[in-house]
């Protein structure tokens, strides 16, 4: 006969705890790498921190391996092509993207974790707040913005600091992330991977700090923003097709229209066309508009089947913890 005073098994167990890695791309950042490693180690203590040095020409290596971090090089010179070389070779199930320059509040690294596992999240944007003008020239903060907007006004309004470099990031992001940016822009390429799969995703404010003195910023306001606002460009073209050339293709033709009205008049009144040159660039504005918008229409259906393939490999990766818990 059983023991009525046998507890009965729950049929909700604890989550064990994930494996974490800490991804810090990392460019002659010898001033502010030791303290980043630091600080990460510290807030995350059963983490994996991962130092991927770009052909820094200082001692920002050697300095990461002495303070407990695992070192590799990447020789191609870009953060995109680091970040894409970290997502290949490390196995984790939540990855934390933070650059190695001491500004990104390590503290806060435990809550966006938190914010991933509590809330089945695969993306958590770290959003810079900050109230000293060194920390975020202005620049840089009004570039930030007008990227922003645009993104937002495009591809979805969920995130309000595109361009931080800390973000929080589940495995099945990671792995079925397609990573083509070179530079700074894969930022924007992340946000707006998630953006189009319509992935779980969230933002948590964080705080943001000024540079060390003597430490300098890779980024250029004008050169780099100028790559986004390509790649911008670019993803609208894969990833909105009919808009891009739907868009342009109307264009034309009410360019077309709008030149043609006074052959029209002309015509009516005279039953002539005096001006032929422009009646063949009439034609042939519409011509090429009636084209584009076709070829919208065929492209569009083409970025469906990609996102859908896309999505196929999103799914056959587990989410955060699921093969963690006992049934």
């Amino acid at each position: 006969m059983a023991d009525g005073n046998l507890t009965k098994p729950t049929a909700h167990c604890d989550r064990a705890k994930p494996r974490l890695a800490v991804l810090i791309p990392c460019y002659n950042e010898e001033l502010t790498i030791g303290p980043t490693v630091a600080a990460f180690r510290a807030a995350l203590p059963q983490a994996m921190v991962y130092v991927y040095d770009n052909n820094s020409s200082d001692r920002t290596a050697e300095i990461a391996r002495a303070e407990g971090a695992v070192v590799r090089r990447e020789q191609r010179q870009g953060k995109g092509h680091v970040v894409r070389r970290m997502f290949a070779d490390i196995e984790a199930e939540i990855y934390v993207l933070v650059d190695g320059d001491a500004t990104y509040d390590a503290s806060a690294a435990p809550d966006l974790v938190a914010r991933v596992l509590d809330e089945d999240l695969d993306f958590v944007n770290g959003a810079r707040v900050s109230e000293a003008v060194e920390a975020y020239r202005r620049g840089h903060r009004f570039g930030n913005f007008i990227l922003t907007e645009l993104v937002r006004g495009i591809f979805g309004r969920q995130f309000t600091d595109m361009l931080s470099g800390y973000k929080v990031l589940s495995r099945r992001f990671v792995k079925s992330f397609p990573a083509m940016s070179r530079g700074f822009e894969i930022e924007t390429e992340l946000t707006v991977h998630a953006l189009e799969l319509r992935l779980p995703c969230g933002e948590v404010s964080t705080d943001y700090r000024e540079r060390p003195e003597g430490s300098l910023s890779k980024l250029s306001t004008y050169r780099d923003g100028a790559r986004i606002l390509m790649l911008i460009a670019s993803l609208v073209k894969n990833e909105r097709p009919l808009q891009f050339f739907g868009l342009s293709g109307v264009a034309l033709i009410v360019l077309a229209l709008l030149m043609a009205i006074p052959l029209v008049e002309t015509f009516l009144a005279t039953g002539m066309v005096p001006r032929l040159p422009t009646a063949v660039l009439d034609v042939g504005l519409v011509t090429v508009g009636v084209l584009s918008i076709f070829a919208g229409l065929i492209l569009d259906m083409v970025a469906t089947m990609r996102h859908e393939a896309k999505r196929l490999a999103y799914l056959a990766v587990h989410a955060p913890g699921a093969n963690n818990g006992s049934a």
